[in-house]
């Protein structure tokens, strides 16, 4: 093809694209625009103030050492997970051992005293029947009945002696097996180790911690609350949290603790997160709680996004007969995703919260999903 004819081509080309692009906008804004709508709903608003509060965990504390023994071995890590009965750490048991055994022979031997110590007696109350049967005749003794009846006497204590050695030997042995269980130490809960205090090699003593242990499964919320708002806070009441990464979540009160700060004149409450996937919170992790300070009134509530500003002014769009139709509204607070309308809209107005943007008065517009 010849360069002119090219070029001639290629202009009207260029010309017909600047027409498609000059009237697209004029024939969507003579069609009707989709839009999206929400009702004006009436609603409860309740006036909240926001608290600082923080999750706390019903069961933690440090997993200390019921024996006096040498580490063997610390069998977890610091963020570790444990279940209850899961093992945390086995101390040295060989003289466990060796006492337990002790206290089986110790065991046995009192076994045996009481055993000698019945057949004695059995023998002394034979020589004192027979004693008794020669009363009334010549070979009756009366120094040696009174004998018999003293060696009868003397072995009685001595097998009470001997039974009660039984007893003190089975309690030792029952103490040298609850040790010997102690040497290797549980969880007693399921938990998040949070601090390991001792390694393999180390001596621990009576009472000696051994890790630190948060049950992170059960945690609650606890807020200082100022003695004046708790009188809204029943237990079962329902309040809104935001934790500091801007997660929302529901909480119920679970107990108001019956003692004031002076300092501060507050109150600690407890809270109860609610929902089946919880908030994957950690043990003193901030969060807000949102108290309320008075009873709840019903208010009529648009959606944020039907809020617009035009000039300065706040602007809604309102679908009546198939057409948008700008209403100035005046809001007050804020409810969720909602706002509390005070003048401008009335109860059951179809809002359009989609497509609002381009909308101008008057235009038709087609209801959309």
């Amino acid at each position: 093809m010849p360069l002119i004819a090219r070029t001639g081509a290629v202009s009207i080309g260029l010309w017909a694209l600047c027409a498609m692009l000059l009237t697209a906008p004029a024939l969507a804004q003579g069609g009707p625009s989709a839009v999206q709508v929400d009702p004006v709903v009436r609603q409860p608003l309740i006036a909240t103030t926001d608290v600082l509060g923080r999750f706390v965990a019903r069961q933690s504390g440090t997993i200390a050492a019921r024996v006096a023994e040498r580490v063997d071995g610390v069998e977890v890590q610091v963020g570790d997970r444990v279940a209850r009965g899961d093992v945390i750490a086995v101390l040295s048991n060989d003289r466990l051992t060796a006492e337990r055994e002790r206290m089986i022979a110790r065991a046995k031997a009192a076994t045996a005293n009481i055993n000698r110590e019945r057949a004695n007696l059995e023998k002394a109350q034979q020589a004192l029947d027979r004693q008794n049967r020669l009363k009334g005749s010549t070979a009756f003794r009366p120094d040696r009945a009174e004998d018999a009846e003293r060696d009868v006497d003397a072995l009685q204590a001595a097998l009470a002696t001997s039974q009660a050695d039984l007893i003190d030997a089975n309690a030792q042995l029952s103490l040298s097996e609850i040790a010997l269980q102690d040497a290797t130490i549980v969880a007693p809960y399921d938990g998040v180790v949070t601090v390991r205090h001792v390694s393999a090699g180390a001596y621990v003593r009576l009472g000696d911690p051994v890790v630190t242990l948060v049950n992170v499964a059960e945690l609650e919320i606890e807020a200082d609350v100022p003695a004046q708002r708790v009188g809204a806070l029943t237990p079962g009441t329902l309040v809104e949290a935001e934790t500091q990464s801007g997660a929302m979540l529901f909480a119920v009160v679970r107990a108001v603790v019956p003692e004031e700060d002076p300092r501060t004149l507050t109150r600690a409450v407890r809270f109860v997160p609610q929902g089946e996937e919880l908030y994957p919170a950690a043990a003193n992790e901030s969060v807000t709680v949102q108290i309320p300070v008075d009873r709840s009134r019903d208010v009529l509530t648009v959606h944020k996004d039907a809020v617009t500003v035009q000039a300065g002014r706040r602007v809604v769009f309102v679908v009546e007969d198939g057409k948008a139709s700008p209403r100035s509204v005046d809001i007050g607070e804020s409810v969720g995703d909602r706002f509390e309308v005070i003048a401008g809209l009335n109860e059951g107005d179809q809002t359009v919260i989609r497509g609002n943007e381009r909308l101008r008065p008057g235009q038709a517009v087609v209801v959309g999903g």
